[in-house]
Formats: structure tokens, sequence, C-alpha cells
């Protein structure tokens, strides 16, 4: 856990979210700020911060936070309708929490990337 990282503060319980899913790898959460009427935030407990600091020995993890974001699709009725899944990556990728985590976003006909 790092020390001032809000998102281990909540994975770990300290700060309050409105958890969705949980299990012994991930923790998922309504985003504070939604840009679509489904907007969860989906953390490891473990601590990493961007994506570009993953290692092989995260490669379970990864799958693991893909899971939970497939299980939280399905809960929330986004499964069969589509959703995105999305990780916002260092400064210019837009990242402002650096603690791994990606963004599930859904719940109306969102517009192509490009």
């Amino acid at each position: 856990m790092a020390k001032d990282c809000l998102f281990c503060k909540i994975a770990a319980g300290e700060a309050p979210a409105e958890v969705v899913y949980q299990d012994e790898w991930v923790v998922a959460f309504k985003d504070i700020k939604p840009v679509a009427p489904v907007h969860i935030v989906i953390i490891p407990r473990k601590h990493i911060p961007d994506l570009t600091a993953i290692t092989a020995a995260d490669t379970e993890l990864l799958g693991r936070i893909h899971l939970a974001a497939v299980e939280v699709a399905r809960q929330l009725g986004l499964s069969e309708r589509g959703f995105r899944l999305v990780n916002n990556c260092k400064d210019e990728g837009g990242q402002v929490i650096y603690h791994l985590h990606f963004h599930l976003i859904g719940g109306r006909q969102l517009r192509i990337l490009g």
C-alpha cells in the first residue's frame, strides 16, 4: 500500500467509496464524476502506479481485473449491450491518480474514438 494513495485507501476500506464488486485481487466502485450512466473504476488491491509499471509477475492480476470487469458488466446489465474498458496512462494519457485503474463505462451509446 502506498501511504498517500487514495485508491490504496479505498482498497483497504480506509476511504469511502460506493463499492459494487470486490474480491481478494480487485475492488470496483462507482466513479464520483461519471461520464456515462454507468461509470465504474476497477483497481487492483496491489499498488501499481500505472500500466507501464506492470511486470510478468502481474499477469494473473491483469486477468483478474478483466474477469472482474466482465462480472461487473454482467451485474449491471451491460454484458449484452456493450461497454468500454479504458486505462489512462500517465499525464498525456489523462491519468489523474497514480494507482493502476480501469474505467468501465456504459449504459448509453458511446461514440467511436478516433
